[in-house]
């Protein structure tokens, strides 16, 4: 099925990584395309090696009119939850954006509230080049923070799972507790944290 893309000349797209892992930011991105500077293999970011994610990273940068990463932190995550603070993150990325588009693309089946006309795309990041290229970008950013996390806590694996539940993250939260950087209001590491007390 092709996607019939609504009647605008600057359309961003924006996807985020990171709504299941226990630990870490929720990392979005907002991209706008250049006509003009086509970039080949634009796919959803989870379908693509990560030796293609981090090319495309590069060439994303490179080539799209513009682009922003909008994030929000795991103290915001537990205050408002991960469905809010994923819509701020969006908010951010949009916002961000050193030209503002005329319509928003949002991967999923909800919109986070913008100024411009946006449409939610389930199945987005397979079907929208702009949301494929935007969630490259999130993924690899929220990838390298937790292989940057694992050395500071090497312990937990972080660089293998990303911060999801596995099984070996779910053993290793039980063994040391959770870290700063966890997001205490997830069952997993509030159970962890009781354990604990």
């Amino acid at each position: 099925m092709d996607f019939i893309y609504p009647e605008a000349n600057l359309i961003a797209g924006v996807d985020e990584v990171g709504r299941g892992p226990l630990v870490g930011a929720v990392v979005t991105a907002a991209v706008i395309l250049d006509p003009n500077k086509p970039i080949i293999g634009l796919a959803d970011s989870k379908k693509l090696t990560e030796k293609k994610r981090e090319q495309l990273f590069i060439e994303i940068q490179e080539k799209a009119l513009c682009w922003c990463i909008g994030r929000a932190e795991p103290e915001e995550i537990d205050e408002i939850n991960i469905l809010h603070a994923t819509m701020l993150a969006m908010q951010r990325a949009v916002a961000g954006l050193s030209i503002t588009p005329d319509f928003v693309l949002v991967d999923g089946n909800r919109c986070p509230k913008l100024s411009m006309p946006s449409q939610a795309v389930v199945k987005g990041d397979s079907l929208v080049k702009e949301i494929s290229a935007a969630s490259i970008l999130s993924k690899v950013v929220r990838d390298r923070e937790m292989v940057a996390l694992d050395k500071t806590y090497p312990e937990y694996g972080f660089a293998k799972h990303k911060g999801y539940p596995t099984a070996y993250h779910l053993e290793k939260l039980a063994q040391h507790g959770a870290t700063k950087f966890h997001r205490t209001s997830f069952a997993p590491v509030r159970r962890a944290l009781a354990a604990k007390d």
